[in-house]
């Protein structure tokens, strides 16, 4: 029998040789409870394929809101630092009748109205210490009863406690999660982004120098305000924040395993692992 290790091996050997490290962090994938779609090889219906997936990138999207079972979709998405939830999240939302709500938005969103929790966030945040997971789980409560249809979640839970706080939110209101997707992108390429980012703090929004650059160098686009790039946004400071983000990450996905609601998307750029998302999601709309 294959262990559960020798398939997560073969599984990102099979994606390529730069994703080795994952190999070597990444638990779980290439199970059948847990499905794993990747980019195509080079044969004839891949070529078809791509020719597909073009064209689902340069049309303009109908935005389709109700589901074929009639259930919302409620969603997380997981991923890596630099792995382009963000840009999947914006995509998603353009395409499906899907709220995306960013944990960053709503926490910074709070902080700035100082409402109750954002006071409290705000504190932390000024004592150098880390949110606590009741004021997080606030905020997401709070945000989710303002939604009456599907959503996505992004940047939240980041570890267990949180993510058995939210499904006894859910299931107290008799609507767990029924989806969970996560991004699996090579360290190599997550790497090149991180270090060419560059962020407008206030508003969270981001830029990267190669795809999605400032119209004015330095400069938010809505704003006009100088643009930021984290000190730690360097090879060495990445490294840890990957092994931190793994250590947290490793049991969620687990934990989501084990309720057959995840599948893993891999790929090297977000326009390909977005068409994936979207048969993924196509497969659940009208």
């Amino acid at each position: 029998m294959i262990s559960r290790a020798c398939q997560n091996r073969r599984l990102i050997q099979a994606f390529g040789r730069s994703s080795s490290w994952f190999a070597r962090t990444l638990p779980g994938f290439g199970t059948r409870s847990q499905s794993t779609i990747s980019s195509s090889s080079s044969t004839a219906p891949a070529n078809d394929q791509a020719l597909d997936d073009q064209v689902l990138l340069s049309t303009t999207p109908h935005i389709r809101h109700h589901t074929r079972d009639g259930i919302p979709l409620r969603m997380l998405i997981l991923g890596a630092p630099g792995a382009g939830k963000g840009t999947q999240s914006s995509r998603i939302r353009k395409s499906f009748g899907i709220a995306a709500i960013s944990s960053g938005d709503v926490l910074r969103r709070n902080i700035a109205e100082q409402t109750p929790a954002g006071i409290r966030a705000k504190e932390s945040v000024a004592r150098g210490e880390l949110v606590s997971d009741n004021i997080i789980v606030e905020l997401i409560r709070a945000e989710l009863n303002t939604i009456g249809g599907s959503w996505l979640l992004d940047g939240f839970p980041r570890n267990i406690a949180q993510a058995q706080a939210l499904d006894a939110m859910l299931g107290a209101a008799s609507q767990p999660l029924n989806a969970v997707v996560n991004l699996v992108v090579p360290e190599d390429v997550i790497l090149s982004r991180i270090i060419e980012r560059y962020v407008h703090v206030p508003s969270g929004r981001v830029y990267n120098l190669s795809y999605n650059p400032p119209r004015v160098p330095g400069v938010d686009d809505v704003t006009g305000e100088p643009l930021e790039h984290r000190p730690d946004d360097n090879p060495e400071s990445f490294k840890r924040r990957l092994q931190q983000y793994h250590a947290l990450t490793e049991p969620l996905l687990e934990y989501y395993d084990k309720s057959s609601i995840l599948t893993s998307f891999a790929g090297s750029t977000s326009d390909i692992i977005y068409p994936q998302l979207y048969r993924f999601l196509d497969e659940r709309f009208e």
